[in-house]
């Protein structure tokens, strides 16, 4: 979220900015420990659709920020002090928004803040595990074993986000290819022969009449047609921008017969992996979970994850506030933290679920890849066949009537 302030410097200078933080007591914390006495703070005003493009088009790839961590770890295990070390990432990346972000944090350690407190500051850029991961590090000293587990995170997340998209590909494409070949029929080949059609008075299948009434209603209100599916694309994804709307998604999500199971095993696999790090690296259990609701992806599981972590604050053991909602978080995820907790061993138990659940949303994935071809050629293939006899049959019995 972005913030305007008006605050005044210690030397009593009128200064004005922005501020990017995840919340209001962030920005205020950040103001403070730059010795700035806040006069007024307010949230930034709401992104016009032109800068909304721009942020798209600005925004800092996961590519980019898993290289500058891996750098980063690079630099530091080989004993090169942190403000060196950015300076070196600075010279090396190519990416102007990640250039402009490495820029401020530099400016910002040098001026004695902490490397957390300097990436708290994009938290958009890094998100909320990322920043907490440093944080414990700075209290542990191991800051270059932390940004190494870093960039393997990132990297194993991008890569079963990229096999997701590679498995809907195929589908899109095939998809699109048939709208384009119905859409040529439908609009040029059809208006040609309903006027045959109708002087020889052949009696036409259903089908066929269907698709000359499609044609003459596109024919007639195209730019209805046009005017309704741009403001439902437009005000349908602000919409989904929004909490309700973005709640709404996520649960139907869930809810999609075979894709809404993947969906749960992968949530599983993200918030157990994120939670098994922040407990070795010494965050209390309550934070962890707290943590993990903001970055698990999924409006459904982060509420279930905030009442988690209320549960565990109010004494309930982990397993348990689980076991409330086996819906969503299945019975292996509570037995397996019940025999972590009692073993001790919790952040590994939990590492397992994750590596059990990634190894199952890759077969998932697989298996669905191999039923989606055949099935696509099933029905491509019938629909194809509908529409071009559609116009053929009635070709047919026109010709039989000379």
């Amino acid at each position: 979220m972005k913030y305007k302030y008006t605050a005044r410097t210690k030397s009593g200078e009128l200064q004005t900015g922005d501020i990017n933080t995840g919340s209001r007591e962030k920005a205020l914390a950040l103001l403070t420990e730059h010795d700035l006495f806040v006069i007024e703070l307010k949230e930034g005003l709401e992104m016009n659709f032109l800068v909304r493009i721009s942020a798209f088009f600005n925004k800092v790839k996961i590519k980019d920020l898993m290289l500058f961590t891996r750098q980063f770890a690079t630099l530091l295990e080989a004993h090169v002090p942190i403000n060196d070390s950015l300076r070196t990432l600075y010279q090396q990346t190519t990416s102007f928004r990640l250039k402009e972000v490495i820029f401020s944090i530099t400016s910002d350690v040098d001026a004695g803040l902490s490397l957390s407190q300097a990436l708290d500051r994009y938290s958009d850029v890094f998100g909320e595990f990322y920043i907490n991961m440093v944080q414990s590090a700075e209290v542990t000293g191991r800051m270059d074993e932390v940004l190494t587990f870093l960039a393997e995170y990132i990297e194993k997340e991008h890569a079963l986000a990229t096999r997701l998209r590679s498995a809907l590909t195929y589908p899109a494409v095939v998809i699109s290819l048939f709208i384009v070949v119905g859409g040529i029929v439908v609009l040029i080949v059809v208006p040609s022969l309903a006027p045959l059609f109708e002087e020889s008075k052949v009696e036409l299948p259903l089908f066929t009449k269907f698709l000359i009434g499609t044609a003459n209603f596109i024919k007639g209100w195209w730019w209805l047609l046009i005017l309704l599916i741009s403001g439902f694309a437009f005000f349908g994804t602000d919409y989904v921008r929004t909490p309700e709307g973005r709640a709404i998604f996520d649960e139907l999500k869930l809810k999609v017969p075979l894709f809404g199971n993947l969906m749960k095993k992968l949530y599983v696999a993200r918030l157990t992996e994120s939670i098994s790090v922040l407990l070795k690296g010494g965050i209390a259990t309550r934070q962890s979970i707290e943590i993990a609701s903001h970055v698990v992806g999924n409006y459904m599981y982060s509420d279930l994850l905030h009442d988690a972590a209320e549960r565990v604050n109010a004494g309930e053991l982990m397993s348990q506030a689980f076991a409330h909602h086996p819906t969503y978080f299945p019975p292996l995820l509570s037995q397996m933290v019940a025999v972590g907790e009692n073993t001790g061993r919790l952040d590994d138990m939990l590492a397992r679920v994750s590596k059990f659940y990634t190894t199952e949303v890759d077969e998932t994935v697989a298996n669905m890849v191999e039923l989606i071809q055949p099935a696509l050629i099933i029905i491509i293939g019938v629909l194809t066949g509908l529409l071009f006899a559609s116009m053929l049959l009635p070709i047919y019995d026109l010709a039989n009537k000379f």
